[in-house]
């Protein structure tokens, strides 16, 4: 294996993106960069569920509020978080993301990578595939991101 020796740099309003419909997502590390981990920043302006209720059985998934508000529920807890709080979905727990009134953003940890590859799979479909249990169960099986 070789190692690079330069940065991996992604500069602002740089990088692959995609259309979720309720949400944009902007990768910043992931398979092309790094196998231990995919980085992402996930941004809109709608309110509501930006997710369906999901888990994921062989990483972890962690969250970091840039701007807005947004209810984590993680388990059975709904986690309010403003700009600046952390959340880490420990795996195997359901977990929704529902934004307030006017959206936000937010970074996304997911130890190992590769999640990210299902979200431009799902920018390939109909708007708002993302909010959908039957599409998700369809694509998302693929990733390890299992609707509950």
């Amino acid at each position: 294996m070789v190692v690079s020796r330069q940065a991996h740099v992604v500069a602002s309003g740089h990088g692959r993106t995609v259309d979720l419909g309720v949400a944009r997502m902007r990768l910043l590390a992931g398979a092309d960069s790094t196998d231990a981990f995919a980085l992402t920043e996930f941004w809109g302006t709608s309110g509501g569920a930006w997710t369906v209720p999901h888990l994921h059985r062989g990483f972890e998934e962690s969250f970091f509020v840039l701007d807005g508000r947004f209810t984590f529920t993680v388990g059975e807890e709904a986690i309010v978080a403003n700009p600046g709080t952390y959340i880490l979905v420990p795996r195997g727990t359901a977990h929704t993301i529902t934004a307030a009134e006017g959206g936000g953003r937010f970074l996304t940890l997911m130890v190992p990578g590769g999640l990210e590859e299902m979200f431009f799979e799902l920018g390939e479909l109909p708007k708002n595939a993302i909010r959908d249990p039957a599409v998700r169960k369809a694509v998302s099986a693929r990733y390890d991101s299992i609707p509950v």
